[in-house]
């Protein structure tokens, strides 16, 4: 291995019965079990050293131009570091990556400017382009993009969101699958939209294609960077919409890789960079009123900030896909190896860090001792380390200030009553924070209702079945929720309360965004909109209808329409 500490356990942690730290002296213990029996918690010792490499890292510069307008524009003005939550063994620091832009308001409107010379009010050359001519486009960059720079594009994703290597894999592999799928949807549209072809009705003759809605900003987040901005980002320009992106302040680093093959295949002005802060650049983004569109990835009071700051709310048209509180609910006649399984993927997948993990565990009272000593054991059974490393499962965390906030949750739940129950829970190397079992949660806890979005799993219990029923009305979130039983017969009621509730149930089987061919959707403040392979192609167009007198003058005119309207032109 190229790190210290790599697999070294922390049993520096009181808990009921005291275990032996090298180096700690009797007094120290004495103290130590004196605080667990006044606090009734478990309380974790000292961090241990971060994770450290000797892996030649990435050098990405994203801060000496802007990508704007279709062409690198030199920036002389603020830049920040680029750092990984892995250290650089020969600084002790965090590894540095690269540079990026930290442009301020004047410098974001221009990239609104520049996408709005290529709308054009519609009339640019990018949305008066025929589907055909887009598709082939968008074609030629994903084929440019996977030739020329896959590998680079997955060490970056390794480095700067410590996302695994098979992780950060699937991810490019996955965007690129995803964007082929919607353009070959798209191309045959005219075959399976309900009006794709010329239909007569009470003497009108009608087709229907999907138009551009107009300028889109996207954001997007720092845990799949890619395949989320491009979830949007491809469907969006696949319609014809030129798009803003504005780039995640952790994870930015793999679009910059993408400015070549984008220079090269798309035309100026319908992809454009905005970088830094938010808070700094976007408000002038949408305050000029050039924006038809949003795609937002995030957090639900991020987009009703955004929203707000259009002068126009009622013409912008929303695409949201925000936080979740996802329940596992586990019935005492669970398969429960099966189940632990199925947590384990949905709550520890990518450290938790997905808007689609499994958040709460509620299993039935009289099971969840047995599940939860289970789940600890599994949980201590994950492979920790860097994201490079064969076989790892528990990464670093990108956020700065995540292990933090985590210990907070911790605390809150320790100080409630509740315990770690696994061995290395809650401890730190770095960024590195060991994946917790806290057990048991109540409604008093801050864990039992906000998004973690990291390594702990908080696990409640129920008796009753309208108790989870409760549980579930009273919650903001409104996307998934995973059943784990064996009676079909219990878990229909369930299933009955839930289908108005969340977006997607699943049962026996973790919570979960794909196949990318399903409708991936959510309410209340889990999402607006639908994100699959065809439903993006809706969210981001308008149904736009051709009609002509349904007789045989107005159907030869059609015919010949069809033929000479590029809007119409044939997708074979």
């Amino acid at each position: 291995p190229d790190h210290r500490a790599q697999r070294r356990k922390n049993h520096c942690r009181s808990r009921t019965s005291l275990r032996s730290c090298p180096g700690a002296t009797m007094w120290r213990l004495a103290l130590l079990a004196g605080a667990l029996a006044q606090a009734a918690a478990d309380k974790t010792c000292e961090a241990l050293p971060p994770l450290t490499t000797t892996r030649p890292k990435p050098s990405v510069d994203g801060g000496s131009n802007l990508f704007i307008g279709g062409t690198r524009k030199p920036w002389d003005g603020r830049v920040a570091e680029v750092t990984s939550p892995v250290f650089d063994e020969a600084t002790g620091s965090k590894a540095v990556l690269g540079r990026l832009a930290q442009m301020d308001a004047t410098a974001a409107s221009w990239a609104a400017d520049a996408a709005s010379e290529a709308w054009d009010r519609g009339q640019g050359p990018w949305p008066q382009a025929s589907l055909k001519e887009r598709a082939a486009a968008i074609r030629a960059f994903l084929d440019e993009l996977e030739r020329t720079k896959r590998d680079e594009i997955i060490e970056v994703l390794m480095w700067e969101i410590a996302k695994t290597k098979a992780d950060a894999t699937k991810e490019f592999d996955r965007t690129v699958q995803f964007a082929r799928t919607v353009v070959d949807q798209a191309l045959q549209t005219d075959a399976t939209e309900q009006f794709g072809r010329w239909t007569g009705v009470s003497g009108v003759r009608a087709r229907v294609r999907r138009g551009p809605v107009g300028v889109t900003l996207m954001l997007a987040p720092y845990n799949y960077p890619l395949n989320e901005m491009y979830a949007m980002m491809m469907p969006a320009l696949l319609m014809g919409n030129p798009v803003i992106l504005k780039l995640p302040a952790i994870g930015a680093l793999a679009h910059v890789l993408t400015v070549d093959a984008l220079q090269k295949c798309l035309p100026k002005g319908v992809v454009n960079f905005v970088s830094g802060s938010g808070r700094e650049t976007l408000p002038s983004v949408m305050q000029g009123g050039l924006v038809d569109c949003l795609g937002f990835i995030g957090g639900s009071k991020g987009a009703d900030a955004l929203i707000k700051q259009h002068p126009h709310p009622h013409r912008l048209k929303v695409f949201s896909q925000l936080e979740g509180k996802n329940l596992g609910i586990v019935f005492a006649d669970a398969d429960l190896d099966e189940a632990v399984k199925q947590i384990l993927l949905g709550a520890l997948s990518y450290n938790g860090q997905r808007c689609t993990a499994i958040k709460l565990v509620i299993a039935e009272k009289s099971v969840a001792p047995v599940l939860v000593e289970k789940l600890a054991a599994a949980i201590e059974g994950l492979e920790r380390g860097l994201p490079w490393d064969a076989g790892v499962e528990i990464t670093p965390l990108p956020e700065p200030n995540k292990p933090q906030y985590l210990a907070e949750l911790v605390e809150d739940a320790t100080s409630q009553g509740a315990l770690i129950k696994n061995a290395r829970g809650g401890a730190t190397n770095g960024q590195l924070y060991h994946p917790a079992l806290i057990y048991p949660v109540t409604p008093s806890m801050r864990l039992f209702h906000e998004e973690q979005f990291g390594p702990v799993v908080p696990v409640a219990e129920f008796e009753q079945v309208s108790e989870v029923i409760d549980v579930v009305k009273a919650s903001w979130n409104g996307q998934q929720a995973a059943v784990f039983t064996s009676d079909a017969v219990k878990a229909a009621p369930l299933v009955d309360a839930l289908s108005t509730i969340v977006g997607r149930v699943n049962v026996n089987m973790q919570c979960a965004r794909g196949p990318d061919v399903f409708p991936f959707s959510g309410r209340r403040s889990s999402a607006m909109g639908t994100m699959s392979t065809t439903e993006s192609l809706r969210a981001f167009s308008v149904e736009t209808l051709v009609a002509v007198r349904d007789d045989d003058a107005g159907r030869a005119f059609g015919d010949a329409l069809s033929t000479r309207a590029k809007f119409l032109l044939p997708t074979a």
